[in-house]
């Protein structure tokens, strides 16, 4: 069997295997404990799925979560009714070196699967609770153990086409999107959200490592006092829309506000890998996808 990269640290002797909420589908996990999860243990060669990721299978094989494009995914359901039925574990191998010689992978490589019936639901309710609260979960399974690092979310100032563009694409895409704007006109439709006030950071909105904070207003005036607390945070990626020139003018407001300078240099610059997008919709995913690669995880 091949073993995963050790990554991050060790918890009792065991590597710690980094991996995003979204790839451990816990919040599927029936509270009957009829299921199975199938967890990739190891990976040779190139790979879809990587090591840690989950697909759980209740007792009629519906799954939640894929361990390929698509290839083996039934298979290992399978194998996971079968588990269920005698409440025994497997260890499965496909691709290179794999007994299942009809069950090709597309991508030329190999993985190690473990198939684990009924896990103790009192650990995995833990791990749920804690991703529930934004915090990292540890949870072994089989002979991995898993740093689960909660699922991204995007916290969203603005005013206008932009903001709303951006929020309804991030939401749309699966993250946690939460919009604050001080008009109807950006809340409404499928971008909703919550009513800003004042240029003020809402009160008890707390911001961890896995959030991003996108700024989208023309009147440069709400930024400032925004930016200086997101730049003081947790934030893993800070930004606002605007021109060189308006980029310039907001550092200088943040070093007036007296934010250090290695913050300021935490700002985005520039503000989406497409150069001078000019319409809402390519700012969205130009943003969106800057700020997702830069919350990939080791």
């Amino acid at each position: 069997m091949t073993r995963p990269d050790p990554q991050l640290g060790h918890r009792g002797g065991a590597a710690l295997i980094p991996i995003s909420e979204a790839d451990v589908p816990l919040h599927a996990i029936p509270d009957d404990g009829a299921f199975a999860l199938a967890v990739i243990t190891g990976v040779e060669g190139p790979s879809y799925r990587p090591v840690g990721a989950v697909m759980a299978v209740d007792a009629d094989g519906r799954m939640t979560g894929n361990l390929s494009s698509g290839c083996i995914d039934r298979d290992v359901a399978l194998q996971a009714v079968q588990a269920l039925e005698d409440g025994r574990a497997r260890h499965l191998r496909y691709g290179v070196g794999s007994p299942f010689r009809d069950l090709e992978l597309p991508c030329g490589g190999g993985l190690d699967i473990a198939v684990l019936p009924r896990p103790d639901p009192v650990r995995l309710g833990r791990a749920r609770d804690l991703l529930a609260g934004r915090e990292h979960a540890v949870l072994e399974l089989g002979p991995v153990t898993l740093d689960i690092h909660p699922g991204l979310r995007f916290l969203v100032f603005g005013k206008g086409p932009e903001a709303s563009c951006f929020a309804a694409l991030a939401r749309s895409a699966g993250y946690q999107v939460e919009l604050f704007a001080p008009d109807d006109d950006t809340l409404h439709g499928p971008a909703r959200g919550e009513r800003l006030r004042t240029p003020e950071w809402p009160a008890d909105l707390a911001v961890d490592a896995r959030t991003a904070v996108t700024i989208f207003f023309h009147d440069h005036d709400w930024e400032p006092v925004l930016l200086a607390a997101a730049l003081r945070s947790q934030a893993f990626f800070v930004g606002a829309q605007g021109s060189l020139r308006a980029h310039r003018a907001r550092c200088a407001a943040l070093s007036d506000l007296g934010v250090a300078e290695e913050l300021i240099a935490r700002l985005a610059s520039p503000f989406g890998l497409i150069p001078s997008a000019r319409d809402p919709r390519t700012l969205a995913v130009s943003v969106l996808a800057q700020a997702v690669e830069q919350a990939r995880l080791p």
